[in-house]
């Protein structure tokens, strides 16, 4: 079949032709959105799942909500290697100039007044970030220095800001799970404050399983502050609805057998759903594709996720943390108690803490209950057999 016709997006944060699934998120989204413009107290969100579940998908449909509701809005993606002060500063800047130019405020004057501020109390380098206007800075507010005392004052004055102009923001951050203790206390904080005075801004987040702990751990009323909706693999009849409906809208079916093949190959993870789905097209000879198809295109899908999606993660770790998710993928699919691993490396549980730290930091693993370890990437077992076939004692 022609592959430029191919309605199957295999990609990082690629918007899938058919978003199912995920009602129940977004209409949470619509209340949040709904609630907050009517000054009526409400949780922000933080989605969590593994990788590959499309909550880089979800977080960009919620955003096209929050501005189909009338919010303003900016969309980061946190990274492991850059302070969230240094992150945000341009987006919320931008948005204020926006604000600004559109809708001039004493409230939005101050609003980046108090940006400045923050700015210098953080200390940015000249290579860092070039500011260049006549804003003057507010002496006294949001330049101690300390994020926990900045950011709350800051957030509340775009947030007074927002409510002079009368309309409402959003801010949404993807890979969340990347901001450090004090960094995701201090964004907890500012958001108590914000809700606390019933400011029209809201914020969404979206990160690995690992975030509603470090939530916990940073500030205890977290979970009373926000929601964590989990996302997870889809069910086989919404995967099937995935798969069905975009190859139906252009001619094309799946045999009732190659859709049972494909949710089995894929436990019904979306990223991967389109790989497979994406790859049978390409091999399909006519507007029907078989079971046939979908064997075909499995060997093809293996080596394009072991090179694009599994590989990236495997190359930043080193030789002993190889081995410890070797270790972990040695029994099959599923968690394992840390005790198990230990065994299986033949070495002290209390020898591993300093590994199974580094991993989570990484993104790779997470505990599901206590004691227990898991991988963050769906079928990544299947991956590190395939890359080590042995384990190493």
């Amino acid at each position: 079949m022609d592959p430029i016709k191919n309605p199957f997006s295999p990609g990082a944060g690629s918007p899938p032709p058919e978003l199912v699934g995920r009602d129940p998120v977004l209409e949470q989204a619509r209340i949040l959105f709904g609630r907050i413009k009517q000054k009526r107290s409400e949780k922000s969100m933080l989605l969590t799942g593994l990788r590959g579940v499309g909550k880089t998908v979800l977080l960009n449909e919620i955003e096209r909500l929050a501005k189909k509701n009338g919010y303003q809005t900016i969309l980061i993606e946190a990274h492991e290697n850059k302070e969230l002060a240094r992150l945000i500063i341009p987006y919320l800047r931008g948005l204020l100039f926006d604000l600004g130019r559109h809708s001039p405020s004493e409230k939005v004057k101050r609003s980046l007044a108090v940006l400045h501020s923050f700015i210098g109390g953080i200390r940015l380098k000249a290579n860092d970030m070039v500011i260049e206007d006549d804003i003057t800075a507010e002496k006294g507010t949001a330049d101690s220095g300390d994020l926990e005392v900045d950011l709350p004052n800051l957030f509340i004055a775009i947030g007074e800001a927002a409510e002079d102009l009368g309309i409402a923001i959003a801010i949404l951050i993807d890979e969340i799970q990347y901001l450090n203790q004090k960094e995701l206390g201090s964004l907890i904080m500012a958001m108590h404050k914000v809700q606390q005075l019933q400011l029209p801004l809201v914020l969404i987040g979206a990160g690995l399983p690992t975030l509603p702990g470090f939530a916990g751990e940073s500030k205890t009323y977290a979970e009373r502050l926000f929601s964590f909706p989990s996302i997870g693999a889809l069910s086989k009849e919404d995967a099937e609805r995935a798969l069905q409906d975009p190859a139906l809208a252009v001619g094309v079916a799946f045999e009732p057998t190659s859709l049972v093949e494909i949710y089995r190959l894929t436990q019904g993870y979306p990223y991967f759903l389109q790989e497979w789905a994406y790859h049978a097209w390409n091999r399909a000879s006519d507007s029907v594709i078989t079971l046939q198809d979908i064997q075909n295109a499995t060997d093809t899908v293996i080596r394009s996720l072991d090179a694009n999606f599994f590989r990236v993660r495997f190359d930043r770790l080193t030789p002993s943390e190889k081995n410890f998710l070797r270790a972990i993928a040695e029994p099959g699919p599923g968690s394992k108690r840390t005790g198990d691993i230990a065994l299986a490396l033949n070495v002290k549980a209390n020898t591993l803490s300093p590994i199974r730290s580094s991993l989570i930091k990484k993104g790779m693993i997470y505990s599901p209950a206590y004691g227990d370890i898991a991988f963050t990437v769906p079928l990544f077992d299947e991956f590190m057999i395939r890359e080590i076939p042995e384990l190493k004692n």
